[in-house]
């Protein structure tokens, strides 16, 4: 049974194409507004400057794609996409490898766009979606007591003049830019609080070609991840189509050069060689490009007392946070199933009630990404009693990690949304960390290697 005759969703990307996926099921037509053009598109948009750098699809997010389009893995398999098991992969805490942990979950390396292409597809399949692209989005239109969204303004990008579009549900999906607290403003609503994590992130990517792929003994990445005692950090990866990609992370204002020079004095800074031993007979396959992300910011919709009808938020517009965690695009496939059953009642979906169960589902990542930013001495943030237990607890089971598989296991089913934070508290998990973490880690050995012949002059 239709809920609605239109849903407009505003945004493209992973949250957009998540919402119209399950709209799709409830309202007679949907309309996905995007600035950038879309259908065929499997390269970086301008409209989502991260898009060129490496992304993370947590095991929950591959799991609701699995849900939502059925054959989605073995068709991006079947595409040359690799696939592996999270907690195989080649994890670096504080400098020392994690011992594996096979946990049955599915780590799909791709590209974020092609990833994205992906999804496209399958959402362009459904008979009642259409993308209105290249339009770019002037504001929203409501009745005149403000008291429900009617609509929504847009001006195509190869003209000037505006377009109306009548809908029954507007659904912000336009990221971290949006402006729906500006417009609530201008209907006479509250902005929502913000809460703001400032990481001072930046990514610094660039991709390869190896000579031999025999190089990586089968890994699908290699991730030394950054932390307060090896703050800088990357993330290296095959993809599809024989290449690979490295993303070199600096917080706190440190940034990998977007030179070549600089690029591979920041590979060497790292605390191990392995991604060094890696690239340095690669083949560049372009420039490095970087991206700066100064603070994860957390809009707490939910507090607010008065909302409009016919309008919901989800994806970064609600939440965007630290991508070094891989949480966004999962965190969106998890909104989307809560609309889903929202949708599933037969009625239109009333916003405060929607935003309050997004933030329940917010706030496991966000506690967890949030928390992993403070245990920075220098990020700023209250660090109740809770957070300052949790961070030593972790920094004690990272240590166990490095000596016991079943630990990494049980923690990649955590961070991969899968399983529940306290499935890091049971009694046998915390007999582990106590057996295996309470010993430090030796330090993690030094290494300075010599550039290669010609690498200096190399591009």
């Amino acid at each position: 049974m239709a809920v609605g005759d239109r849903a407009v969703v505003l945004g493209g990307s992973m949250a957009g194409l998540l919402a119209a996926r399950v709209l799709a099921e409830a309202y007679t037509d949907v309309l996905v507004v995007d600035r950038d053009a879309l259908v065929g598109v499997s390269a970086a948009r301008r409209g989502v400057p991260q898009g060129r750098h490496v992304h993370g699809l947590l095991a929950r997010g591959q799991q609701i794609l699995e849900e939502l389009f059925p054959g989605f893995t073995e068709g991006a398999k079947a595409a040359g996409v690799p696939t592996g098991d999270l907690g195989e992969l080649r994890w670096f805490f504080n400098g020392v490898r994690l011992a594996p942990g096979t946990t049955g979950l599915v780590c799909v390396s791709a590209a974020r766009p092609v990833l994205e292409s992906h999804v496209r597809a399958r959402v362009a399949e459904l008979p009642n979606v259409t993308f209105v692209e290249r339009c770019d989005i002037v504001g929203l239109v409501a009745t005149a007591d403000r008291a429900r969204v009617t609509g929504v303004r847009v001006r195509p990008r190869d003209g000037e003049r505006e377009e109306l579009i009548e809908a029954d549900l507007v659904v912000d999906a336009t990221g971290r830019g949006s402006r729906t607290p500006v417009w609530l403003e201008e209907f006479g609503y509250g902005r929502p609080e913000e809460e703001k994590v400032k990481i001072d992130l930046t990514y610094t990517t660039r991709h390869y070609r190896l000579p031999d792929e025999s190089i990586l003994d089968g890994d699908l990445s290699i991730n030394p991840v950054s932390g307060p005692s090896h703050p800088r950090g990357a993330f290296f990866s095959r993809i599809e189509g024989g290449r690979c990609v490295l993303s070199l992370t600096g917080v706190l204002g440190d940034a990998a050069p977007a030179t070549h020079e600089g690029f591979m004095e920041f590979v060497r800074s790292l605390p191990l060689p392995d991604i060094y031993e890696v690239i340095r007979d690669a083949e560049p396959l372009d420039d490095p490009v970087s991206f700066r992300y100064p603070a994860s910011v957390r809009r707490h919709y939910e507090r607010l007392e008065r909302f409009p009808a016919g309008l919901l938020v989800l994806g970064d517009a609600a939440c965007s946070f630290n991508p070094v965690y891989g949480q966004g695009m999962t965190v969106a496939a998890l909104e989307a199933l809560t609309l889903r059953t929202h949708l599933r009642r037969g009625v239109e979906p009333r916003p405060l009630d929607f935003l309050k169960d997004i933030s329940a589902v917010i706030d496991v990542p966000w506690n967890i990404s949030a928390g992993g930013d403070l245990s920075f001495a220098e990020v700023a943030g209250p660090r109740p009693a809770m957070v300052r237990m949790m961070n030593a607890y972790m920094a004690k089971l990272q240590v166990a990690a490095t000596r016991d598989g079943a630990v990494t296991r049980t923690f990649m089913r955590v961070a991969g949304l899968v399983d529940p934070p306290q499935a890091l508290m049971s009694p046998g998990m915390v007999f582990r960390v106590l057996r295996n973490g309470t010993r430090g880690l030796d330090p993690a050995p030094s290494w300075t290697p010599s550039p290669a012949p010609g690498e200096a002059v190399r591009r």
